[in-house]
């Protein structure tokens, strides 16, 4: 077990050399000699031009992978939009449309009135998806005298690797925040950089939401960061706080899972307010920020019902709220803070249950399968529930698989941080444990000027965020974004600060100023040689290995739709291939991947019927009833091998229609066979009872597409 020993005391003389670099500089009247001032304004110019420099560095990197990846500049625009796979594709279809309008008012009009992303139906693509950054992207497009110079595919993937500078940047500012050497923020970038596998896969799935909203997420961390620092000027202050709620916007009208980023980050604030580790009027200010910031959004998107029914409005408000029956929550002993503190938070939670309640009152569906996932994936009962057993069939839904440590580990940067996050750990016990019992007596005030010396409100608050969002990321393997890159900001904070490696030395009794000073300048410096010894040639390796794009039956399939059917036909088939087919073709579809829609969801349940076991009949007429006009059936998908049994997505779709999945293995006792075979193995077969529902009209070895007869 760890413990905190008791330190006798600080000799004055290690005080006074504790700060003999600050008095060096320093009148007797208190202001700072012009060499002082001179050599901070020459860090500071140094160090913000190394952050820029990696920035662009950055950006230059990924962009130059993908474009060695894919030879992007060579291939035909059909395989540039087939690389955009999935809902990426989806996304930048409306960049297309937008650009492909008449004018911007009309391009406008054609998203809020939108008759083809879902037939026989209008929707407000607006309210539904995250798409402002596409809509302005196609504006500036417009606008800008770069038309001769530079293709919109262009224009759109640079904007994108460009704010991948900007995240870099916010990652350095922040690890320098904390630390207070620009070198801590070189440190962070070049472990971003070295870990690029699990830092950021901005390369291959360009037009991914995350990859607008993380970069806008990461200044605001770093704003609230600077916010928290005592004895901040009020113009200061305005101007942080003003840079919070504009990161805090843009995160929020970019991602459609910002509210439960922010809802994270709310909690990181709660509960650091609980244990007085941060200044409440502070947290207040960004309590109100979030709010605003995403109801702002929520009317940007035509009062989108997901946002409107979000935990994180119910919780901030609650918070608030709990706040004015509570003034005196953080006054007494030790019992009588912990009974406040009890009732506090029970009061906060039963609130917030009842104002997202109230709320939902109003028929808000929009988020349900995530709750449905979240309450299979914790064990609190089986389902066979289509939607939730989707998420939790995908590997990137599950947990953070263990050779993700190992990487990490292979850079320093996993044994680093744990060594970090151990230290603020007890510190930020320690700190916790005092200001709730307010004892006064000399031992104790001993103690916690060494842990108060590290655990400031800025230190604290990216403690309590690397906690909880490293939790959510061992929880679900895709939201490790938003931990491994803070973790490099975390670590290197760390291994560059003079709290942290002082708090090390005394507690070894080896402390000196000049100690202090080497070990923290000397451990980054290592570090950062050895990942450029290690990593640099295998960097240079991958700048000049060269593949190109082949996706040849995908591309035969979208010229052949393009070409031989009306531009007004309903195709059907897999979300993720509609997607390619809306922006390779402009087709309407009857499903899409964007699945933060009820009615959607349901849809997309029906027409993956062409994967189950029913009659020709049965998903003749579930075809015609959303106007389809052609059906795309994949092999990949109707003889998958890529999942287990169990999480194939024909064996999700026999356990939802309550039938025996094929295959050796067990089946729930109450399952059935079904009377009819698999219609997708079947209809291939061309027997009667099938022909005269269905004409295939394509094939090749991955698609086979059908026509469906128009019966009187």
């Amino acid at each position: 077990m760890t413990t905190i020993r008791h330190r006798k005391g600080i000799k004055v003389t290690e005080v006074s050399e504790d700060h003999l670099s600050q008095e060096k500089n320093v009148k007797p009247d208190g202001k700072v000699l012009s060499g002082g001032k001179l050599w901070k304004r020459l860090s500071f110019t140094v160090g913000g031009t190394v952050a820029i420099l990696l920035g662009l560095l950055t950006s230059v990197y990924l962009a130059t992978l993908h474009e060695n990846d894919l030879w992007f500049s060579n291939i035909k625009e059909v395989e540039r939009e087939i690389s955009f796979r999935t809902e990426c594709g989806l996304y930048y279809s409306y960049y297309k449309e937008m650009l492909q309008a008449t004018s911007i008012q009309q391009g406008l009009h054609g998203l809020i009135y939108d008759n083809k992303t879902e037939s026989l139906r209008t929707i407000n693509i607006l309210e539904r998806m995250n798409v402002y950054q596409e809509v302005f992207l196609s504006i500036l497009y417009r606008i800008l005298p770069i038309q001769k110079y530079l293709d919109p595919v262009y224009f759109y993937i640079y904007t994108l690797f460009g704010l991948q500078a900007l995240y870099v940047i916010a990652l350095y500012v922040t690890s320098w925040l904390l630390s207070g050497t620009w070198l801590s923020g070189l440190l962070a970038s070049f472990w971003y950089i070295t870990n690029r596998i699990d830092t950021t896969r901005v390369e291959f799935t360009i037009p991914l939401r995350e990859n607008w909203a993380l970069p806008f997420f990461a200044v605001q961390i770093a704003a609230i960061t600077y916010l928290f620092r005592s004895h901040l000027q009020p113009l200061h202050e305005k101007l942080t706080l003003l840079a919070v709620f504009i990161s805090t916007f843009l995160f929020s009208l970019t991602w459609q899972f910002n509210q439960f980023m922010m809802l994270m980050q709310a909690l990181v604030l709660f509960i650091l307010d609980c244990f007085d580790m941060l200044p409440t009027t502070k947290v207040t200010w960004v309590y109100i920020i979030q709010l605003t910031g995403i109801l702002l959004v929520c009317v940007l998107q035509f009062f989108n019902s997901m946002i409107l029914g979000s935990l994180l409005i119910s919780f901030n408000v609650s918070v608030l709220l709990a706040r004015t029956f509570q003034k005196n929550m953080k006054i007494g002993c030790l019992l009588n803070r912990l009974g406040k503190l009890f009732f506090h938070v029970l009061m906060v939670l039963c609130l917030t249950f009842l104002v997202n309640n109230f709320i939902k009152m109003l028929n808000l569906e929009s988020d349900e399968h995530i709750f449905k996932f979240l309450k299979a994936k914790f064990g609190f009962g089986a389902t066979r529930d289509f939607d939730a057993n989707l998420y939790l069939c995908e590997e990137a839904f599950g947990l953070l698989p263990f050779n993700t440590f190992a990487r990490l580990s292979d850079t320093l940067l996993f044994y680093a941080y744990l060594f970090v996050l151990l230290l603020m750990a007890i510190a930020a016990s320690v700190v916790a444990f005092q200001n709730l019992s307010g004892s006064a007596n000399v031992h104790s005030i001993d103690k916690m000027e060494i842990c108060t010396m590290i655990l400031k409100p800025g230190a604290a608050y990216n403690l309590m965020h690397t906690i909880l969002f490293g939790c959510l990321a061992l929880s679900t393997m895709r939201m490790k974004y938003l931990w491994t890159s803070h973790m490099c900001v975390f670590a290197s904070f760390g291994l560059c600060s003079t709290e942290v490696w002082g708090f090390v030395l005394k507690s070894v009794r080896l402390y000196t100023p000049q100690r202090l000073f080497i070990i923290r300048y000397l451990v980054p410096i290592i570090t950062l040689l050895y990942l450029s010894y290690k990593f640099y040639p295998g960097m240079m390796d991958e700048l000049s290995e060269l593949r190109e794009f082949y996706d040849p039956d995908t591309v035969e399939l979208m010229n052949w739709i393009k070409s031989d059917t009306p531009k007004k036909a309903v195709i059907a088939g897999s979300m993720q291939l509609l997607a390619g087919v809306k922006l390779c073709t402009g087709r309407i579809l009857t499903n899409h991947p964007h699945y933060e829609d009820k009615g959607l969801r349901e849809r997309t349940k029906q027409v993956y019927q062409i994967y189950a076991k029913k009659s020709p009949k049965d998903v003749y007429s579930i075809l015609r009833s959303f106007g389809t006009n052609y059906v795309i059936l994949e092999d990949s998908i109707c003889y998958e091998r890529r999942h287990s049994r169990g999480c194939r997505l024909r064996d999700l779709l026999d356990i939802a229609n309550g039938h025996i999945m094929d295959g050796l293995g067990e089946n729930e006792p109450d399952l059935k066979a079904s009377v009819y075979p698999r219609f997708c193995e079947e209809i291939k077969k061309n027997l009667s009872s099938y022909t005269m529902y269905f004409t295939r009209v394509f094939q090749n070895k991955t698609f086979h597409v059908y026509k469906l007869v128009k019966h009187k």
